[in-house]
């Protein structure tokens, strides 16, 4: 029988059917159900409008908004965005239009989705993120808040706490006090050195989830000009360059640290075909974030979705969960 999706519905009920075997594609990020792994990698999608007449967003497992802060920013001087071979450089700086214009103009947007929403919160100030994260636990769309503590391209706040354990707990003890309702998924930076310390730092906290990794901070110089291309001279990298990386950290993580506290891993860093996607959760995701590979296939999302179908299909397996740390343990 052909591969085909069947119509969207209830988590529970999203399946994709392959020559009579019915493979389930949903999973379980810290007690909220997803139709299937996949959703955008914060940033990279906006508020869910600018990509829905390219993507049919009904089949996401979930969608992560871009970063909202306390008060609207305008973000970094351009040049903010710079293409790199197998990557990307962004120094966006945030931009966003702030908790008042997100609340009122964007959540009547995410409500016709028909996913779970997860909002990316940022802030300079752990006043700040608390606040934010307490106006998302009314808004009955919202089921999870990413706290963005990672963020390379801020010279206040972002990469200052994600760096750092104590500031790691103490930030995410805090908004672990108000995350009540909405599941608290703390996304981790790549640029230290023992990622397990950190993520054990937010585990330890309070973290429902982890989300890894965000952006290495890297440079790009133009030699004519003898200058950074970037406005803000540093960005972030991502894309394929740093895929197996984020594999060899989310391993990590998921063998030192998530395994054995029951937190599951959302994973992102340069997933372009099926066979990424799988590398990630054989490594220990449950969750898969797109992020630049969006700006080359708008559609990459459903596509990975039926690969990944196709992969368990052909392996035998008959849910996500028989995929999550299939691999052995390194020594």
């Amino acid at each position: 029988m052909a591969a085909r999706a069947m119509q969207p519905g209830p988590p529970e009920e999203m399946t994709i059917e392959r020559n009579d075997v019915t493979t389930d594609l949903s999973v379980d990020i810290a007690g909220v159900r997803l139709a299937n792994p996949l959703m955008p990698a914060s940033g990279t999608c906006g508020y869910a409008d600018e990509y829905a007449d390219f993507v049919d967003l009904e089949r996401l497992g979930a969608f992560v908004t871009k970063s909202i802060t306390r008060q609207p920013r305008a973000g970094n001087d351009y040049q903010r965005v710079v293409e790199t071979r197998a990557g990307m450089l962004n120094a966006i700086g945030l931009a966003n239009v702030g908790l008042e214009a997100f609340l009122t103009e964007k959540v009547p947007l995410l409500r016709r989705l028909g996913v779970p929403v997860f909002v990316n919160v940022a802030g300079t100030t752990v006043e700040d993120y608390v606040a934010v994260a307490e106006a998302l636990e009314d808004v009955d769309v919202v089921r999870g808040v990413e706290l963005n503590i990672s963020c390379p391209n801020v010279r206040a706040g972002g990469i200052q706490f994600g760096t750092d354990p104590e500031q790691i707990r103490r930030i995410t003890g805090a908004l672990r006090s108000v995350c009540r309702r909405n599941i608290l998924i703390v996304k981790l930076s790549p640029n230290v050195t023992d990622v397990t310390c950190t993520a054990a730092a937010a585990v330890d906290a309070g973290a429902d989830a982890l989300s890894m990794i965000n952006t290495f901070t890297a440079m790009a110089i133009d030699v004519e000009r003898r200058r950074p291309v970037l406005a803000n001279g540093t960005g972030g990298l991502s894309g394929p360059a740093i895929r197996p990386i984020a594999v060899r950290m989310v391993h990590e993580v998921y063998e030192h640290v998530a395994r054995q506290a029951g937190v599951p891993i959302i994973a992102m860093g340069g997933i372009q075909h099926a066979r990424d996607a799988v590398e990630f959760l054989l490594a220990g995701a449950t969750g898969l974030a797109v992020g630049t590979a969006l700006f080359v296939d708008p559609g990459v999302l459903t596509h990975l979705q039926d690969g990944l179908a196709d992969y368990m299909r052909r392996h035998g397996f008959t849910a996500v969960e028989q995929v999550v740390g299939a691999v052995p343990v390194m020594r």
